[in-house]
């Protein structure tokens, strides 16, 4: 998607040379000040005056950036571009200065219920780190400035014009995130069983997905704020449960079928040794046994070997012929 986010042309400053003649300034005004006290001069009055305006002037140009920051520079309501080059400046005061944080922030999504694939309601979570990629979609794309004013409160200047201006505009951004992450987590969720389906165990399913569920997650979350100019870095699923509902029953079938592979195991270690038993029998000719005879030998050996409980024996004190 295009962006609009254009750097910054206008007038800069190093912040310590406008420092310099803000003091020059400042002196000045002292220097008059005392110079009108001694001879009362119509003409010195202007000058005071004229530098008391340009020292006010000065002193609300100037701004410092730490690095991963960002200033989105309005003039009278037209963006004239994103300050985004680190340390101490003065600029045209007149500007209305937005301060952003281009740093990357973690976003732990509470677990939501969906339905998956087959109806089956699950609990689905995720975690996701996130970050401002374009600033100009980010402050006039979507009406973060708004929501970071409701949030602030009216009239605290404080909040309007300082550190938690820029804490207002991140946390509407991270409703925003929060709100597009669970649209998406509930898209991606439906298109996909919880876990395997007995018609088809090759299909993907959200427990046995792993990184290719995390990179579609991650694939729809970008292309839903990339009208917001933000970035997803990375998206996790962190929790995937049944709903509580199904959670019992979900349990006995999982049990079940832990049970049935459990038996097959067991059915088929039992007739290779029932097999090697009677090859062994035959091969060394320790006794003769007719059809009827290894049937009941192989019925026996098979409920030994595949009983839950341990066999009690009975001892044939007979022979073979009786």
């Amino acid at each position: 998607m295009e962006t609009k986010e254009l750097d910054f042309k206008g007038l800069r400053v190093n912040g310590f040379v406008a420092l310099f003649l803000h003091l020059i300034v400042l002196s000045a005004m002292i220097l008059s000040a005392f110079i009108i006290g001694v001879n009362h001069s119509a003409a010195l009055v202007i000058v005071a005056i004229i530098l008391s305006v340009a020292w006010f002037i000065l002193i609300a140009g100037y701004m410092q950036l730490e690095p991963n920051e960002a200033r989105t520079m309005v003039f009278f309501g037209k963006y004239k571009g994103t300050f985004k080059e680190t340390g101490f400046f003065w600029v045209n005061p007149f500007l209305d200065k937005k301060k952003l944080s281009l740093r990357a922030r973690n976003l732990d999504v509470e677990p939501i219920k969906v339905n998956d694939k087959i109806g089956n309601p699950i609990l689905i979570g995720l975690v996701l780190v996130w970050k401002l990629k374009d600033t100009y979609k980010a402050m006039f794309e979507i009406d973060a400035q708004t929501m970071a004013a409701s949030a602030a409160g009216v009239g605290n200047n404080r909040q309007a014009s300082g550190g938690y201006a820029v804490a207002g505009r991140m946390n509407a951004f991270e409703n925003f995130v929060k709100i597009q992450s669970d649209a998406a987590l509930r898209q991606v969720a439906g298109q996909y069983a919880y876990d395997d389906n007995e018609a088809d165990k090759e299909e993907l399913t959200l427990r046995s997905g792993g990184e290719e569920i995390n990179e579609q997650l991650e694939q729809k979350l970008n292309e839903r704020l990339a009208m917001a100019g933000m970035e997803v870095v990375e998206a996790r699923i962190n929790y995937l449960a049944y709903a509580p509902e199904i959670a019992a029953v979900m349990l006995r079938r999982q049990q079940a079928s832990a049970i049935i592979t459990a038996r097959e195991k067991i059915v088929e270690g039992a007739v290779s040794m029932v097999k090697m038993a009677l090859h062994k029998l035959s091969d060394e000719g320790v006794v003769d046994l007719d059809e009827e005879k290894k049937a009941a030998m192989v019925n026996n050996l098979l409920v030994v070997l595949c009983a839950d409980e341990a066999a009690q024996p009975v001892v044939n004190t007979g022979t073979l012929n009786h």
